[in-house]
């Protein structure tokens, strides 16, 4: 039998799923290594590529992004985070890479969101000349904040991954620190030690030189 009309809600994450394409992806970079990614894009498709460094050395990394005949639209050195928004000037495919080759023994772990293309409209008829019902402007409403929630969730995990990354290495280095301070200790002990013995060695040699 034939189905009634989607509830609003359900209606807004059908609709968000047909959202414009956009990778998003997490990837190790060792050292001395270069990775790329390519996208087909159309000319005239508004494009965003976010990144940040979530681990590794000084949290920064190289970025380039080329169009199809190879000029350089984007290049930073050794960033730790950055986003670029740019309009296709012909279609093709778009390369962008991550190089931590400068690096020669730490790795990385970076995130990257590539955003294709804009948001279709909510609804078909959202560009009309007429006002959208009550219904339809709640269900534009909840559409922004879920996108906004989203956002903000990606963005608070990658801090919480950092900042777990940057607290591992602290504690790490705590670690090395304490037992570096324990061996120096235990080393100070034992020469101590050694120096009061040798001092009270002498000194009963010379009591018995001059008792004699």
């Amino acid at each position: 039998g034939s189905r009634g009309p989607l509830p609003p809600l359900l209606l807004v994450w059908a609709l968000a799923a047909c959202a414009a394409r956009a990778s998003e992806i997490t990837f190790e970079l060792p050292d001395n290594a270069k990775q790329c990614f390519y996208e087909e894009i159309a000319q005239g498709t508004k494009c965003t590529l976010e990144f940040q460094v979530i681990t590794g050395g000084h949290y920064d990394v190289d970025c380039r992004l080329e169009d199809p005949d190879g000029v350089v639209l984007y290049k930073e050195m050794k960033k730790q985070y950055d986003s670029f928004t740019f309009t296709a000037s012909r279609n093709g495919t778009y390369k962008f890479c991550f190089s931590n080759e400068f690096s020669t023994f730490t790795h990385k772990t970076v995130y990257f969101d590539f955003q294709v293309g804009e948001d279709p409209p909510l609804f078909p008829s959202e560009n009309r000349a007429t006002a959208l019902t009550q219904m339809e402007s709640a269900c534009v409403s909840i559409h922004e904040a879920l996108k906004s929630v989203i956002d903000y969730q990606t963005h608070f995990r990658l801090r919480e991954a950092q900042g777990r990354s940057r607290a591992e290495d602290l504690n790490t280095r705590v670690a090395y620190w304490s037992i570096g301070e324990a061996i120096i200790l235990l080393v100070v002990s034992i020469g101590q030690v050694f120096l009061l013995k040798s001092f009270f060695s002498d000194k009963r040699t010379t009591t018995t030189r001059v008792g004699s």
